[in-house]
């Protein structure tokens, strides 16, 4: 590894490592030696990608001495799920900020918002026009809650910022030691392609300073959930840049050297194609392996995609990065089921 580094404080959620497991039958279909790292199952109800960003945010916030949380995100979001049921596991309080289209018409109770309520979280629901201000909504919001005598901690939306990258770095670091010769060593020493779900940037950093810091041959390559590729190469560039700065990091990560691939975001983030959908049918019928309809199945659907187009682009070996959301599937059952 180039110089070394040392991690912030870290609190022990996650069940890592992760396994990471080849697929036969899909590797068969999509022409390629298809493997998975199994992020789906870093814990239960934590299970997912985010549980790895909080580890670090919870523990700055627990040195900090706060007693309350605050986070935001969509009205399914895995991470304000991850954060509630954190910080109930820490003995925190936690409030979330959910955008939805009608603030005033509160949503069933279901799925992720169940598991918010069952963890005791305060949530605060706002329209799509207000969380454009989330910032700011969460910076008032910890004001009134000073004011109240509390002591808030504020975690930016999916944990994405240079302190809950490392949730990736460390994955990256359990890659190394399970890859081993069997996936590192090929012909012409081509890297392997570790295709993951960009939903807010912090995933993608961690993965962009892992492979440097530990001089691993992956090649990251994000497909994007929300948004477009513009703004993900923006935000995981700005991500690293301020991890490096601000950790003293031997490496650089040059905008250019991000890749995201777009064009499958399809009707918009947590809306899904009938195609997305069946697709998510097929793969749980071939492999016993449920991907969710918000950022693995798109992801996925992306790549599938992608590898009939063109299927030399990725090379012969990759790694689909499974981070979880399997709580996302139950609102889209009216919407599964007819495909069935």
């Amino acid at each position: 590894m180039p110089g070394s580094f040392v991690y912030p404080p870290r609190v022990d959620l996650a069940h890592t490592p992760t396994p990471l497991e080849p697929t036969a039958r899909l590797s068969a279909k999509l022409g390629v030696d298809l493997w998975v790292k199994r992020d789906d199952l870093t814990g239960c109800a934590l299970t997912g990608n985010k549980v790895r960003k909080l580890e670090f945010l919870f523990a700055e916030a627990l040195g900090g001495g706060a007693n309350v949380v605050v986070t935001c995100g969509g009205e399914q979001s895995n991470h304000c799920r991850a954060t509630a049921l954190a910080a109930a596991r820490l003995g925190l309080r936690c409030v979330l900020l959910l955008r939805r289209v009608d603030p005033t018409h509160r949503p069933l109770v279901e799925a992720n918002i169940l598991l918010d309520c069952l963890a005791g979280a305060e949530i605060r629901w706002v329209s799509y026009a207000e969380y454009r201000h989330r910032q700011e909504l969460m910076a008032a919001l910890a004001e009134e809650l000073r004011q109240r005598g509390e002591v808030p901690y504020l975690i930016p939306e999916g944990g994405s910022n240079a302190r809950g990258a490392f949730g990736y770095v460390r994955a990256v670091e359990e890659l190394a030691s399970q890859m081993g010769p069997q996936l590192c060593s090929w012909p012409g020493g081509e890297k392997v392609t570790l295709v993951y779900a960009a939903g807010s940037g912090g995933t993608g950093a961690g993965l962009q300073l892992g492979v440097r810091l530990f001089g691993l041959p992956i090649r990251p390559v994000g497909f994007c959930v929300c948004d477009d590729r513009d703004y993900f190469v923006r935000t995981i560039s700005t991500i690293c840049e301020q991890a490096c700065a601000e950790f003293a990091l031997p490496v650089r990560v040059p905008p250019e050297e991000i890749e995201i691939v777009d064009g499958y975001v399809g009707r918009g983030y947590a809306l899904s194609h009938p195609d997305e959908l069946a697709l998510l049918r097929d793969v749980a019928r071939s492999s016993g392996l449920v991907l969710d309809p918000v950022y693995t199945g798109k992801a996925f659907f992306g790549l599938c995609s992608e590898l009939r187009r063109n299927p030399e682009q990725f090379g012969k070996r990759i790694i689909f990065l499974h981070s979880g959301g399997i709580f996302g599937l139950f609102p889209k059952a009216s919407e599964i089921a007819p495909l069935l």
